[in-house]
């Protein structure tokens, strides 16, 4: 019955609704039971009219004493009616609503929610939600569900349309198993999607979202232990398997002490690569706690082995960085060390494919050039992924059709650690929590406007002393909605206005591959002093001599980008600056950048931004991989730990779920 398709006939409704519900993605009577609500008004409250005030919504119940249509000078129709209980009466007016006339009379009880206003030295409510006292109310006098709305489709119809439909909650079966229900008290599918629509009180209302906040991380981490154990139980013989520890002779080449982070997931690694199954483990690692290095030590392992290994990253600009720093770091030991993109011309492309599939190319690095069909490797050992989260899961996954080597993958996006958990449970997580010694924390200031001119004499100063400075604005050119600054506009008026002396270069996302390449690589040479860019600089640009790091309008950014930017100074021996201006004057705004200059830690700042403005917004959902919630939240850190262990008794209990096949059949519907 669930699976019934939504029609005109079941929803007493036109096609044309049927047909924007259909450009919603909901099809199914189910699809709209599920349809959840995004937010709640608290509307359950009467008062008496006497009791109304000016700076609250108000709900009444009354009659109508008066009411009748009359038409405006410009042809628009009023609705005028006086409404009163037994503490007095108070005018009504509505515009455009000629049918609430033929809806009510006088002497009509009506049941009405909104604000008042004072006009022409009297109280009267403009426009205000209008409902028929019956038992169950719909739209005022309860807790009244708001719901995403599309063109036609509205709050008030969706409730319409689903509280017709609730006597389909009886098909609902529930999918968890009993002893997780009594375990966390967890109310039952059926009540839980009755109340969520329509709950009778606020706890009927927190019991039912806790319960649909429960199933959608359960979901998630139930697939992503089940995809690890059955991955790791289907390649118990791991033809990669490679025996030994940590490599002496790569330590004693590196020109630097490692931190005590870096050795112990070091040794993770190679605790990994000893396993009957290949690797899976993400290394999460602040701007500059050494992530590159350890990698190497990986690929360095798996290449003495006689096996092959490449490393995939996002952009080319990141992958010709990881080609520089990784030929440094394995010099010593002479391995063939080959890149390969996209811009590349056809014959070198060629020329590379050909010493992979021979074996003679001992690192490939590169963008998602990598992952194609025509890349054949001889024995892949090793793929490591660089800011994995900008690939898809199947982009990853790829990598297991060149022969299922062992996989690390890299972020230098701080995500708590329980949230990372659940959301990359299929694999091993290790955390560089470290910096190198000798790495000097960035001085971050919040400048206000009465101090650019200041702080502008004093940048000069230092490019003059060889310092190089980036400059990022959110947005390439000016927009008539957005009032910040644009990187085209900073840059006119810095080259023409503030540093007519120095040399300045633009860097933004809609320029060639070739053109931002040609930039960088004269910012790195310090042939420019000044790089005035958009967020394209967030990950992998590493120039040591940049010790500044103006940021405008930061109050377009979140925490956790804010921090990417200031972590592209501070690499060199310097003492670096990151100067963040604005002209917000939201206190909340100005709050979350005093915040930026107080925290260093990225991981400190992605916890605080996660609790301020949610995933959606601090990860950018579609692009970062990152499920999208609408019910729990990854801020709950609790409900994240309970959800864990109970997949995690699920999982070890039986990996097919074959015991629990409500809970079988709900996942496989999930995950396809």
């Amino acid at each position: 019955m669930l699976n019934t398709p939504l029609d005109a006939k079941i929803l007493r409704s036109k096609d044309s609704y049927i047909a924007k519900l259909k450009a919603m993605g909901i099809f199914t009577v189910e699809d709209l039971l599920f349809y959840f609500p995004r937010a709640y008004r608290d509307e359950k409250d009467f008062i008496s009219i006497n009791e109304m005030k000016k700076d609250q919504v108000n709900v009444i119940s009354a009659k109508i004493k008066f009411i009748r249509n009359t038409q405006t000078r410009s042809g628009k129709i009023m609705t005028r009616a006086i409404v009163a209980d037994s503490s007095g009466e108070i005018p009504v007016l509505w515009f455009n609503q000629a049918h609430i006339k033929q809806m009510f009379f006088k002497g009509s009880e009506i049941i009405l929610t909104g604000k008042i206003k004072e006009s022409q030295g009297r109280l009267i409510m403009m426009s205000p939600k209008y409902e028929k006292p019956s038992k169950i109310l719909l739209h005022t006098g309860r807790i009244v569900p708001i719901y995403p709305e599309s063109e036609i489709i509205t709050s008030k119809w969706l409730r319409e349309k689903i509280h017709h439909l609730l006597s389909y909650t009886s098909y609902i079966k529930d999918y968890l198993p009993e002893w997780i229900l009594e375990k966390e008290s967890l109310m039952s599918l059926e009540d839980a999607v009755h109340h969520v629509h329509f709950a009778e009180d606020e706890d009927a209302l927190k019991q039912a979202r806790k319960r649909l906040a429960f199933d959608e991380l359960f979901f998630i981490q139930l697939e992503a232990l089940q995809s690890k154990a059955i991955w790791q139980k289907s390649y118990e013989d791991n033809p990669l398997k490679i025996s030994g520890g940590v490599d002496e002779d790569f330590l004693s080449a590196l020109p630097f002490e490692l931190t005590t982070a870096q050795i112990r997931v070091i040794e993770e690694i190679h605790n990994d690569l000893n396993q009957n199954f290949p690797m899976r483990r993400l290394v999460q690692g602040d701007v500059g706690a050494g992530k590159t290095v350890v990698a190497a030590a990986a690929i360095h392992t798996v290449l003495k082995s006689g096996f092959q290994a490449a490393l995939m990253a996002p952009t080319e600009i990141l992958a010709r960085q990881h080609y520089k720093s990784l030929m440094k770091l394995l010099h010593p030991f002479q391995y063939n060390i080959q890149w390969l993109v996209g811009s590349m011309s056809k014959t070198d492309k060629e020329k590379v494919l050909m010493q992979v599939s021979r074996g003679t190319c001992d690192l490939l690095i590169g963008t998602h050039a990598l992952i194609q069909e025509n890349v054949v490797f001889k024995n892949l050992g090793l793929a490591v992924v660089d800011e994995q989260h900008r690939f898809g899961v199947k982009q990853r996954e790829m990598f297991n059709q060149k022969g299922r080597p062992h996989m690390l993958s890299l972020s230098a996006t701080p995500i708590p650690r329980t949230m990372a958990l659940t959301i990359y449970g299929d694999q091993d997580l290790s955390i560089l929590d470290e910096l190198p010694p000798g790495r000097q924390e960035i001085i971050t200031r919040l400048v206000p406007e009465k101090k650019r001119s200041d702080a502008e004499f004093w940048v000069s100063d230092q490019i003059a002393k060889g310092r190089q400075v980036f400059v990022i604005c959110p947005l390439i050119e000016d927009s008539e909605v957005i009032q910040v600054k644009s990187a085209t506009d900073e840059y006119k008026r810095l080259c023409e206005e503030v540093f007519p002396e120095f040399k300045l270069a633009l860097l933004h996302g809609r320029m060639k591959s070739h053109e931002k390449e040609y930039v960088l690589k004269a910012f790195a040479c310090g042939d420019i002093d000044i790089l005035v860019s958009t967020s394209v600089v967030e990950v992998g640009i590493d120039i040591p001599n940049a010790s500044i790091m103006i940021i405008e309008g930061a109050d377009r950014f979140g925490l956790a980008q804010l921090h990417q930017f200031r972590g592209r100074v501070g690499r060199g021996t310097h003492q670096s600056y990151c100067f963040l201006f604005t002209d917000s004057q939201s206190l909340d705004a100005l709050q979350r950048l005093k915040l930026m200059a107080k925290y260093s830690s990225g991981f400190d700042l992605a916890e605080i931004d996660l609790k301020l403005r949610g995933p959606g917004e601090v990860y950018g959902l579609k692009q970062s991989g990152i499920p999208d919630l609408r019910m729990a939240s990854f801020g709950d850190t609790e409900l994240l730990k309970r959800v864990r262990n109970c997949a995690q008794t699920v999982i070890k209990e039986d990996i097919h779920l074959d015991k629990y096949p409500k809970l079988k059949k709900k996942l496989k519907q999930i995950s396809s």
